[in-house]
C-alpha cells in the first residue's frame, strides 16, 4: 500500500520508468492519471460511450505493450494522446463515423469539469428564442465538426477542447508544425463555410 501512495506523488516520467521495469502498480497509476482525459478525447471523436470505452482500453493495451518505447524527454500526456488519436482515427477510417460532442466528457463529475471539457458555443441566454437558436447553432457546429476529415478533427479538438499549443499538437500527432497549422486553418475555413450555408 505504501508503494501505491508513493506513486501518486511521483512525476509521470518516474512512474513510466517503473512501469518499464514491469511494475504493475506503476502502470495502474498511469491508467488512473490518464484514463479520464484519454476517454474524453476519444469520446469527442466517436460520440459513443461504449465505443469510446473500448478504444480507451485498446489505447492502454498499446501503451502497456509499448511502454519501453516511451522517451522521458517528451511529455507522457502527449505520447498517450498520440496513441489514443491513432487508435481512434484507425477506428473512424474503418467505420466512417463522423460525430463529436459539444457537451463535455460524460465522465465529468462536476459542472466545472463538464465546462472545461466542452466545446463552448457562446450563449447569452437573453430569451427563450435566443436559447433555442443557440442550441440549433451548437447542433450545426457539432454536425460540421463531424464532417471534417479525422486529421482535421483531431487538431481542432486538441486545440480548442484540450487547449493544447500548436507545438504540443504537432508532438502528439507526430506531424510537422506547419501541417498542424494548415489543418487547423482548413478546418476553421470548412466550419465557417458550413455555418454560413446554415445562415442562408
Amino acid at each position: 500500500m505504501a508503494l501505491a501512495l508513493d506513486l501518486r506523488n511521483l512525476p509521470d516520467a518516474d512512474v513510466a520508468a517503473l512501469a518499464k521495469e514491469g511494475r504493475e502498480p506503476a502502470f495502474r497509476e498511469l491508467v488512473r492519471r490518464y484514463e479520464r482525459p484519454v476517454f474524453s478525447l476519444i469520446f469527442r471523436m466517436v460520440r459513443d460511450r461504449e465505443t469510446a470505452e473500448d478504444l480507451a482500453q485498446d489505447t492502454f493495451i498499446k501503451v502497456l505493450n509499448n511502454i519501453d518505447r516511451y522517451r522521458p524527454e517528451f511529455k507522457l500526456s502527449s505520447w498517450l494522446f498520440k496513441i489514443a488519436n491513432n487508435v481512434t482515427i484507425d477506428h473512424l477510417r474503418r467505420r466512417q463515423l463522423a460525430t463529436v460532442s459539444l457537451d463535455g466528457s460524460p465522465h465529468a463529475q462536476t459542472a466545472a469539469e463538464a465546462q472545461a471539457t466542452s466545446l463552448d458555443v457562446e450563449s447569452r441566454g437573453e430569451s427563450a428564442l435566443e436559447a433555442m437558436e443557440s442550441r440549433e447553432l451548437g447542433s450545426a457546429i457539432e454536425r460540421a465538426i463531424g464532417q471534417l476529415r479525422p486529421e482535421y478533427r483531431s487538431c481542432i479538438l486538441l486545440r480548442h477542447v484540450e487547449g493544447r499549443s500548436y507545438e504540443e499538437i504537432a508532438a502528439t500527432l507526430d506531424l510537422p508544425l506547419g501541417t498542424v497549422k494548415t489543418y487547423i486553418h482548413r478546418a476553421r475555413h470548412e466550419l465557417r463555410e458550413a455555418l454560413e450555408e446554415l445562415r442562408e
